[in-house]
């Protein structure tokens, strides 16, 4: 259950930020509304999931996978450079969160 909640903080901070991207400075006020509501729903599960998970690891998903994600997202929807240097930075920050839960994912 912690992984599936971790699953929905990380999909609602992903869109989040991406209706970041076209609230255009937070003067569009459904972008506004869908940016707030994504990370106040993202927060809310990651609270949850703290519950019965370290908050390294967590937190290293959480911020790892959604960073990767909206790179990937930025690189396949909003035209941005998908050059060597950035896929590999991907990998890494993907790689990064394996090695952390190596450890262990629960308190």
């Amino acid at each position: 259950m912690m992984w599936l909640m971790l699953s929905g903080a990380i999909l609602a901070e992903v869109l989040g930020t991406t209706a970041m991207k076209y609230s255009d400075g937070f003067t569009r006020l459904w972008p506004s509304l869908a940016t707030a509501s994504g990370y106040l729903v993202a927060f809310a599960l990651l609270a949850q999931t703290l519950k019965t998970m370290s908050v390294g690891t967590a937190y290293a998903v959480w911020s790892g996978i959604g960073t990767a994600a909206i790179a990937a997202i930025g690189m396949i929807f909003l035209d941005e450079s998908a050059s060597a240097p950035r896929l590999i930075g991907i990998v890494l920050v993907i790689a990064g969160v394996v090695v952390l839960n190596l450890g262990g994912a629960s308190h």
